[in-house]
């Protein structure tokens, strides 16, 4: 569980009663979780699906996108992201994500892989997106860079991964951030 977990949920949700750190037998042996002794509610805390994408802008010369987030304090550029919705596929709300924050169309799609983020509790299921158009950013983002695909450097964390995996699928070897 992580600590952010433990600091925000502190009563249940389903009767107001406190919430403990408990351990309860489950499958997979005893496992310590926030849990109500009224009402026996247990939060899970699995993690959270978020999809990013490696967008090649098809009509600028195959240039990737990569974006500064609005509530970034750091000038740092990173893939397009966001959360899954209920009741959507990844494909779906990859498509969903790049429209909402880029603006861009979405033409095609392919999945890069799967990667965790623990320190976010986080699931990270990336996509190369292919897409065109006008570059309209969402007040999500503060700016963006077209960067042609040898020009890039990879970050060592979450979606960092994703994009060394889709430079090594067009035969470059990744280059990485200090």
């Amino acid at each position: 569980m992580s600590q952010d977990a433990a600091q925000t949920f502190r009563f249940c949700p389903l009767c107001a009663s406190g919430l403990e750190m408990r351990s309860e037998p489950e499958d997979s042996g005893p496992t310590t979780r926030l849990r109500c002794s009224a009402c026996s509610f247990t939060h899970w805390n699995n993690p959270t699906p978020v999809l990013a994408a490696v967008v090649e802008c098809v009509d600028r010369e195959g240039q990737v996108l990569l974006a500064r987030n609005a509530a970034w304090t750091e000038r740092f550029f990173g893939l397009i992201t966001g959360f899954m919705e209920a009741g959507e596929s990844p494909e779906a709300g990859v498509s969903r994500e790049v429209l909402e924050e880029t603006g861009l169309q979405v033409e095609g799609l392919s999945l890069l892989g799967v990667w965790d983020f623990q320190r976010k509790n986080q699931l990270l299921v990336a996509y190369h997106v292919r897409a065109r158009g006008e570059i309209r950013l969402s007040p999500e983002l503060a700016e963006y860079k077209l960067i042609a695909p040898e020009r890039l450097r990879c970050w060592r964390g979450g979606t960092g991964q994703a994009l060394a995996t889709w430079l090594r699928s067009k035969g470059l070897e990744p280059q990485w951030m200090d």
